[in-house]
């Protein structure tokens, strides 16, 4: 999941179902409620037997294994995008542009759009993801509360089927940004170990606790809302969620674009070589999972 929601193309949800976890996952997360929290102090101030009862409301051991293996994945595939965007963006780009659309045609197999609402709903995620793709970055900024902003929409992807959190990130502009962010903090705290300052991992670290303070309370809320959704419309709530990944193609295009200044024909043909690339790890990925059951 962690690997799958650091890259932008098959989310950690999408994992999710084709491991089995994903109803597991949502119980998990939507059992944390202000009630659970005010027990979960009790049980902090003396109550041994109460928080232990806690930890077992909310699975506290699969989610414990659960992040360490995505906290361990996004370290590492971060750092590495991270690295490919700065030296290729062309080719970076053009492999998420791929992602996306693969992603977006293995979704659409799976799942028929065969009413008015569902068309409908479909239309506004595409338009959605369009438009945002094209202003997010100019708009957000990189203030902390964008960050915040950033971190509560990317972090509650992680529990949707069909799209990831970082593409989320590149949708709204802030992706090259926080993998930047990620790997700088990660830095300074092992520049630390070897003596260097600790001034610098709070400078650092600043917009990660934003990003990931955001991510909690994204998690908490966006949960609720994405189960009450799926259970009241899921036909509709997933059409909207596939027309936001088709929406979201107009954003590495944008991103190439702004790195580059403008397309030339050895640019295009980069960026296709790179989404060819990108569409084939998808198929590959569906075809070796047997395919995503939606229904």
């Amino acid at each position: 999941m962690g690997t799958a929601d650091a890259v932008p193309g098959v989310s950690g949800g999408t994992v999710a179902l084709i491991t089995g976890i994903y109803d597991r996952l949502i119980a998990a997360v939507t059992a944390a409620t202000p009630a659970l929290a005010r027990r979960a102090l009790d049980g902090l101030l003396g109550d041994r037997a109460e928080l232990r009862r806690v930890w077992t409301a909310v699975d506290g051991w699969f989610l414990l294994a659960l992040g360490a293996g995505i906290a361990t994945a996004i370290l590492t595939v971060t750092r590495a995008l991270h690295v490919a965007l700065e030296t290729e963006p062309v080719l970076t780009y053009g492999f998420f542009f791929g992602l996306i659309g693969a992603s977006a045609v293995v979704l659409r197999g799976e799942f028929r759009v065969d009413t008015r609402g569902r068309a409908a709903a479909a239309v506004a995620g595409v338009a959605i993801a369009f438009v945002a793709s094209g202003r997010a970055s100019a708009a957000l900024g990189e203030t902390a509360l964008a960050t915040f902003l950033a971190g509560a929409v990317a972090v509650s992807a992680m529990i949707l089927p069909g799209i990831s959190g970082s593409l989320l990130l590149v949708i709204l502009g802030q992706y090259d940004r926080m993998t930047g962010a990620l790997s700088s903090f990660v830095d300074a705290l092992l520049a630390v170990v070897t003596g260097g300052p600790v001034a610098t991992v709070v400078e650092t670290g600043v917009p990660v606790v934003a990003f990931l303070a955001g991510g909690v309370v994204g998690l908490l809320t966006v949960a609720h809302a994405v189960r009450a959704a799926l259970s009241a419309r899921r036909a509709a709530t997933l059409a909207f969620l596939i027309g936001l990944v088709i929406g979201a193609l107009r954003a590495p295009v944008v991103r190439v674009g702004e790195e580059a200044g403008a397309w030339t024909a050895g640019i295009a043909a980069e960026f296709a070589v790179a989404a060819v690339v990108g569409a084939a790890a998808v198929f590959a990925l569906d075809r070796l999972a047997g395919g995503i059951d939606l229904d």
